[in-house]
């Protein structure tokens, strides 16, 4: 009998709701949740009409209450997303865009109000997030290229100083992704003139790898702000030691706690005189072509052959490889660090009997073509230098087997590591060989988009601090005043108004 009732008043409450009589329909329905609360699509109707009652608040509890226990309806998330509109919640709407994708009912309109709001809100970096993923579903809307640029100009200038002059991998992703969203500048001449005039133009340098320039930088007087990421092999020589740390307002460390343990031994107190953020690797898999491939005895070396790559060590490994069995080769790829170390392993290769097993060739300018008729991607360095290198050979189906360095078990499973060359032998010659899962181990634990989240992340904040110390009025870098985004005709979902929900 009361399970009856509550049915009845739940069907009384919808019917009510139709006539349009909010007030007492939302009795009737909180009277059925009273005895079911748990009712997930009740939960829903109830946060549709205190929407329309304009108790957002209200209306955003009962519909959270919903998603919690039905996630997959895209009835209760649309709602959802409406009521945070409605209460000026813009972040928190942005935040179930992915999930709205994946139900297929994401819309021009949708994506388009949210940034208009963020907008007004001057919360320029989730905006301008939403707008490029906007563009990216719908290319065709021209009107979003300038208004990006808009937002890019108001933005902080960013300048990035490199070690070496050249940016590929994940750092080519990276740099890709901050001239998307700021006004960027590349730093080749090292020189103090460059030097100077970038830190005048900027508001945020950014030093990866460190080196004398960081240490140079940091001894300067400073308006802005100041980045420096460093990976494992960045962490040596005495200019770590050097750099005012207290002059840096982050540093990023790349790849793992390993990066700081290394930094701990020249500098104990690191945590006490900058912020510290560690930010995972990061590979964009779709550059990289998977291939089902049949298992094979060719192996590849990705990389600048240095001391820290450890080729001698390989080569070892080799040569016992190939006493079991005399079908399996090594491909290296890339250049020497040192003339020296060109002639010692060169000369390894004769002395160890591998001529006509092992061969040198340039970086190539296809990798995806290099790699394919190749069947294991190797390392035997002594750091997280050839990481990246490892993970894009994964990233095309080829079995991965690394040397066991100090912090490898916090990046790859055990079964991939080795430590002495019967280990690598075992490696090579064991049964277990599943391409599908190589590629699968990176897509889950590398992806790049994690990596440059979690970079838009510090760069939002570090603007959000410059935007504080900015006076509101005069300020370049005040709110962006965009009135509005235009929808363009013809959405497939019906936009603005009451929360369309039980038929209301």
């Amino acid at each position: 009998m009361t399970t009856q009732t509550g049915a009845n008043a739940y069907q009384r409450g919808l019917e009510l709701a139709d006539a349009g009589k909010y007030e007492a329909a939302l009795g009737c329905i909180q009277e059925h949740l009273r005895r079911t609360p748990l009712d997930a699509q009740a939960l829903n109707d109830a946060g549709a009409i205190l929407h329309c009652l304009r108790r957002s608040d209200e209306a955003i509890g009962h519909l959270v209450k919903a998603h919690a226990l039905q996630a997959d309806s895209g009835e209760i998330v649309w709602n959802l997303v409406e009521a945070y509109l409605a209460a000026g919640m813009a972040a928190e709407a942005a935040s179930l865009i992915e999930t709205m994708e994946r139900m297929k009912i994401l819309s021009i309109e949708v994506l388009n109000r949210i940034a208009t709001m963020l907008l007004d809100q001057d919360r320029k970096g989730l905006a301008v997030e939403v707008l490029l993923h906007s563009r990216r579903l719908w290319p065709e809307q021209e009107v979003l290229n300038p208004i990006l640029e808009v937002i890019r100009n108001k933005r902080p200038k960013i300048a990035l100083f490199r070690v070496g002059d050249s940016l590929d991998g994940a750092l080519a992703e990276a740099w890709a992704f901050l001239q998307e969203r700021f006004q960027t500048e590349f730093c080749t001449d090292q020189g103090p003139d460059e030097l100077t005039r970038l830190m005048q133009w900027c508001d945020i340098a950014w030093f990866d790898g460190g080196g004398s320039i960081a240490v140079e930088a940091s001894q300067r007087p400073r308006s802005g702000k100041t980045i420096v990421s460093l990976r494992r092999s960045d962490v040596r020589d005495d200019w770590v030691r050097l750099v005012r740390w207290e002059h840096v307002d982050i540093l990023v460390l790349i790849g793992s706690p390993a990066v700081e343990e290394a930094l701990l031994k020249w500098i104990p107190d690191i945590r006490n005189r900058t912020r510290v953020v560690v930010v995972p690797n990061g590979i964009n898999v779709e550059r990289f072509a998977f291939q089902p491939r049949a298992r094979g005895k060719n192996l590849a070396c990705i990389g600048r052959l240095s001391m820290e790559a450890n080729p001698a060590f390989l080569l070892q490994c080799m040569q016992k490889l190939r006493y079991l069995d005399a079908g399996y080769r090594l491909f290296f790829s890339g250049d020497f660090e040192s003339p020296m170390l060109e002639q010692y392993t060169r000369h390894m290769v004769q002395t160890l009997g591998l001529t006509d097993a092992v061969s040198f060739e340039p970086y190539p300018s296809d990798l995806n073509a290099w790699l394919g008729d190749k069947h294991f991607i190797v390392s035997c360095s002594i750091g997280e230098g050839q990481i990246e290198s490892l993970l894009t050979g994964m990233a095309c189906g080829l079995k991965p087997i690394a040397h066991n360095f100090a912090g490898a078990e916090r990046l790859f499973p055990s079964t991939y590591l080795f430590n002495i060359a019967e280990e690598f032998c075992e490696c090579a010659l064991g049964r277990e060989y599943d391409p599908a899962a190589y590629r699968r181990f990176v897509e889950e634990r590398y992806p790049i988009h994690e990596q440059l989240r979690q970079i838009g992340g510090i760069l939002n904040q570090l603007e959000a601090e410059i935007d504080a110390q900015c006076p509101v009025a005069g300020s370049d870098r005040s709110a962006v005043g965009i009135a509005g985004i235009p929808a363009p005709q013809g959405n497939r979902l019906r936009a603005g108004g009451p929360v369309n929900a039980a038929g209301l």
